[in-house]
């Protein structure tokens, strides 16, 4: 799958939010285009605002079992914060996904395991919100700045496992609120 968009063109068409995946999957239609990564709510709350845009290729079309699919791809470069000094650093940001279009709870159950549900309501698709989740699921679990380049370096940050090691363990759990009461 992966090597037919490899060879893609250079996107620049906008997406619709919103489409009709049962016609364009009788048709076996294709859409291709960009997405502004400032639409995304959802994923701004997550790692900060975003600019620029997402690419986004997606196939639909009807499988051998007769289920409505999509077959999807999207590529963005993010701006996600560093876990030691939190500044922005850009990340690129992949995923390929197959979805399968349902209409209920009931029939995203019976898909199998290869497919993730997507739920059309009044044969409408939210398709910012289908990309929206793409992105936060490929986001990683974990960014870190090259260590030469962040402003943060290993030794400034403490497990505190040091501080625990020096410090004598008070012999209960009362005895601290005891010190704090003495020097009162």
């Amino acid at each position: 799958m992966g090597s037919a968009y490899h060879c893609a063109p250079m996107l620049t068409s906008r997406l619709p939010n919103k489409v009709e995946p049962y016609r364009l999957a009788a048709r076996a239609e294709s859409l291709s285009g960009l997405m502004a990564l400032d639409q995304f709510e959802r994923l701004a709350a997550q790692v900060g605002e975003q600019a620029g845009d997402c690419q986004v290729w997606l196939d639909f079309g009807i499988d051998a079992q007769g289920r409505r699919e999509i077959r999807g791809r999207l590529e963005a470069e993010l701006q996600l914060p560093c876990r030691r000094c939190l500044e922005p650093m850009p990340q690129r940001v992949e995923s390929e996904f197959l979805l399968g279009m349902v209409s209920s709870d009931a029939l995203a159950a019976e898909l199998p395991s290869t497919h993730e549900p997507v739920l059309v309501e009044n044969e409408q698709l939210n398709l910012l919100e289908v990309v929206e989740d793409e992105l936060i699921l490929s986001l990683p679990q974990v960014v870190y700045h090259d260590e030469a380049h962040c402003r943060v370096s290993r030794d400034q940050l403490s497990s505190g496992e040091e501080l625990v090691e020096n410090e004598p363990a008070p012999a209960s759990p009362f005895e601290v609120l005891r010190r704090l009461k003495d020097k009162s």
